[in-house]
């Protein structure tokens, strides 16, 4: 039997994690206030692109949003939009961002009262209350911290705006003309949106990608491929050994195989691993991990292929050594062996997302007060195996949580849907029993 509070549970970001969570905790009976800075619920940044380009990174048949469910998703194209309820397939983005805001929606009107959505920025948070920018304090039994992934922070403006320091700004990249030549930084997935965007513009200019090792997201396959059981060598030992075994198997099963072998055991390894060996993953082997495990979909990559054979993306290695903008342009100088200095109109901050939680401003009174702290690696807060919150002295918190992508320290792989859907069923188990 479930043992809900009639106090509601506080949860900081409306977004996926949150209303996912609000979703799951009201089907168990208990009540949530969700807080979202706007008024866009559900979908979060990921999933409110309008542009059908966008899509999905993980196959269809496996973006349920529950986690005993997970055809959900499936059945949700199935039944409103058939022509893309392929499971094998990667559906619009645009379209999951209508499933999730569908599913909170009926959540609410199957289970009234238990939801409540609160518009406003949090910017402190005291004992179980989040207190807004307006002064109001929203009380419950506890504070989940589900904020998303944070905007770019490496870059600054820039003069006369040529500087692009957040491409998910709303008409970012309006100013950007059909034939101007960009220079981005970065060669990942944000990457990748900026181009697909950029193109359905009608841009025809070429662009310069840099980032420190020159990596590109590989393709998902055509089909799923089955994972490969991993040998006890793969698993322990020491890191070098371990990748040589992988290396190996690779080149036997398929890349692919072995990543799909390791992808239900990664939290697993990851909390086995001592601080030591995770700052040697993040040092040596996290852009390889990265570039092999976030994948696109096929027809993405191949856009991308035909961008690379025509000459108009070109990606180099090396290290930002000093940004120059003025009215006209912008110029990167890189340093290292390959040192030389590149020069466009626009430059486009596509590092990905500003994992600060100092940069924060409830979460900075949390550090500066002592009930929290950052993870040794800086990965973002220090937190528990059941995501709470770990104080100055390393005492958990019992009424503070963090869910989804702030929560990587403790998890890692906490943005994908597959994952993230496993962590609200926990935390939901958690809070109601």
């Amino acid at each position: 039997m479930n043992d809900a509070s009639p106090l509601p549970v506080v949860i900081v970001g409306g977004g996926f994690s949150g209303a996912m969570l609000a979703a799951r905790l009201a089907e168990r009976g208990q009540a949530s206030i969700l807080i979202e800075r706007g008024d866009a619920f559900g979908p979060g940044v990921a999933y409110s692109t309008t542009n059908d380009a966008h899509r999905l990174n993980v196959r269809a048949g496996r973006m349920g949003a529950v986690a005993d469910r997970p055809d959900d998703f499936i059945d949700w194209l199935a039944a409103h939009h058939p022509d893309q309820a392929d499971p094998d397939g990667f559906a619009p983005r645009r379209l999951y961002g209508l499933y999730v805001r569908n599913r909170l929606t009926t959540t609410e009107t199957a289970h009234p009262g238990l939801i409540r959505r609160l518009s406003g920025a949090v910017i402190a948070v005291e004992g179980r209350s989040a207190i807004l920018s307006t002064g109001e304090r929203v009380e419950g039994r506890a504070v989940v911290l589900a904020t998303g992934n944070p905007a770019p922070r490496t870059t600054p403006t820039g003069e006369a705006g040529r500087i692009i320091a957040n491409p998910w700004t709303p008409d970012a990249l309006t100013p950007v003309r059909p034939d101007d030549d960009i220079l981005i930084l970065g060669a990942g997935l944000t990457m990748v949106d900026v181009l697909l965007t950029l193109s359905s513009q009608g841009w025809r200019g070429r662009a310069t990608a840099v980032s420190r090792r020159g990596l590109l997201p590989r393709a998902h396959g055509q089909h799923h491929d089955a994972p490969i059981d991993l040998p006890p060598e793969a698993l322990s030992g020491p890191q070098s050994a371990r990748l040589a075994v992988a290396r190996r198997l690779a080149r036997a099963h398929g890349w692919r195989r072995v990543m799909e072998g390791y992808r239900p055991i990664t939290l697993d390894l990851w909390r086995a691993a001592s601080e030591a060996e995770r700052a040697r993953f993040l040092r040596h082997l996290r852009p390889w991990w990265d570039v092999h495990r976030h994948r696109i979909a096929p027809e993405i990559a191949a856009e991308l292929d035909q961008l690379l054979g025509e000459g108009r993306l070109t990606v180099r290695a090396g290290r930002i050594l000093d940004i120059e903008a003025s009215a006209n342009h912008v110029t990167v100088h890189l340093a290292g062996e390959a040192a030389q200095t590149l020069a466009a109109p626009w430059l486009i901050d596509c590092t990905g997302p500003g994992h600060d939680a100092t940069a924060t401003p409830s979460t900075a009174a949390l550090i500066a007060e002592g009930r929290a702290r950052l993870d040794p690696l800086r990965l973002g807060l220090d937190l528990d195996q059941s995501g709470r919150v770990r104080h100055a002295d390393g005492t958990p918190d019992p009424d503070l949580y963090v869910l989804g992508p702030p929560a990587r320290a403790a998890f890692w792989e906490t943005i994908a849907v597959p994952d993230i859907r496993q962590r609200i069923e926990a935390l939901a188990l958690a809070l109601t029993a």
